[in-house]
């Protein structure tokens, strides 16, 4: 038959080819565009040079998806042309619906869907192989790239829209918190283990001042006071340090260890053949130790870091005027990752939430934002407040009286108790 001789064979076999091309160009966009940069990561450290090569060429992903969809839609086009003049030439005038019929149907299973249920399926292996190819392609399209590229933020530009090449879409932070939260709502992740690895990245997001704890609940000890005074109280105190002051309460000029302070005792007292009365001429400034002060805005994960540095677990936090604003501990970031931290000199206490029949919760106005979202698994914004007590008062524009109700972020907030101008108790329900 005349039609079929070798130009018939040789276009078939070209539209073949090319089905593979798209398949390759189809799947190696998924793949290179599914696949997790930190897996890749961890492959090109296990001595993966594809996964080195897919890495790098992925930093550019504007220029990547620009040549990836230049040579899908080359060969797209050209085999959908082939295709169409073969037919046209077997069939005559009705080849043309036929040929888009029967291209269609090839380049949809076996040039689409295949190749990406492959790469959807290993992401990572697939990047891996297709990546020096990849390459190689960008390299060679990339003027072509480049103009496009140009002409499609000139166009976006006339309707007002920017765009910013160099920015991820998203942060690698946000990308893990929302892999944690998406584990969690699946059943895939505990709630205690998101809470760490949350808190942990948190660290660079929060300040001293939202974990301090405040001034108004600090136990301090007055250098003025009698020796055996001092004595008891460090020895009676849950807390291994306390703040010395002198003439004002916030006057801190030390920080007594009671390991420090004991350690003296003993040497008056066997000094005195076992007299207690010798404590009496203790210098107890002696004792104290220089206290450390830091910023009440200064970043938790570079607190810690300066904890670890110094060997230090105790630090006075102070305002940008020098004001004593409260302490933080060492302990007090470890638990923003790790929650609470009890030992067996700590105080017991019951739990800060009461939870009430109708449905709604009874906290103190002190306890933070973090510590009720954390323990309740709810989602208030504590960019403007740290405590709860500070949100309802934000919200509402004022101090409101007890009794007074607010709704606000989907949560009914009512006033149970009035301290002054503190806001000590109060109730939460969920609408």
């Amino acid at each position: 038959m005349p039609v079929l001789d070798t130009s018939f064979w040789l276009t078939i076999g070209a539209i073949l080819a090319l089905i593979v091309l798209s398949a390759f160009f189809s799947g190696s966009e998924t793949a290179l565009t599914a696949s997790s940069r930190a897996k890749l990561r961890a492959l090109a450290d296990r001595g993966s040079s594809g996964a080195e090569t897919a890495l790098k060429i992925t930093e550019d992903s504007e220029r990547l998806i620009g040549s990836v969809l230049l040579g899908n839609n080359l060969v797209n086009i050209l085999s959908a042309s082939l295709a169409t003049a073969l037919f046209t030439r077997l069939f005559g005038d009705s080849g043309v619906a036929l040929a888009t019929l029967v291209m269609t149907l090839l380049l949809l299973i076996f040039a689409e869907v295949m190749p990406k249920t492959y790469a959807i399926t290993n992401p990572e292996t697939a990047a891996s192989l297709v990546a020096r190819p990849i390459r190689l392609i960008v390299l060679v399209f990339a003027p072509i790239v480049t103009a496009v590229r140009m002409l499609v933020r000139a166009l976006l530009a006339l309707v007002g829209v920017r765009t910013d090449p160099d920015s991820a879409i998203l942060s690698y932070h946000e990308e893990i918190a929302g892999t944690l939260a998406l584990g969690h709502s699946e059943g895939t992740v505990d709630k205690q283990d998101r809470d760490r690895l949350l808190g942990a990245l948190d660290l660079g997001h929060r300040t001293v001042e939202e974990v301090m704890l405040h001034r108004s609940q600090l136990e301090t000890v007055n250098l003025a006071a009698p020796p055996a005074e001092i004595i008891a109280l460090s020895v009676n105190s849950p807390h291994s340090r306390l703040p010395a002051w002198k003439d004002d309460p916030e006057n801190i000029v030390g920080v007594i260890h009671v390991r420090d302070l004991m350690r003296e005792v003993h040497r008056l007292v066997t000094e005195a053949k076992g007299d207690f009365s010798a404590v009496d001429k203790l210098d107890i400034a002696s004792v104290a130790r220089e206290p450390y002060f830091v910023p009440d805005t200064t970043p938790l994960d570079e607190q810690m870091q300066q904890f670890l540095q110094q060997r230090r677990h105790f630090g006075l936090v102070i305002d940008e005027y020098g004001a004593l604003q409260g302490l933080i501990t060492l302990e007090d970031i470890l638990e923003e990752i790790v929650g609470e931290i009890v030992d067996e000199h700590d105080l017991p206490t019951e739990d800060p939430i009461t939870r009430l029949d109708s449905g709604a919760i009874e906290i103190d106005g002190t306890m933070t934002i973090r510590d009720l979202n954390r323990a309740m698994d709810w989602s208030l914004p504590d960019e403007e407040a740290n405590t709860v007590a500070g949100l309802v008062i934000h919200e509402a524009q004022l101090i409101p009286e007890a009794g007074q109700v607010f709704q606000f972020h989907g949560f009914r907030f009512t006033v149970v108790e009035r301290l002054e101008n503190r806001l000590t108790r109060l109730r939460i329900r969920a609408m």
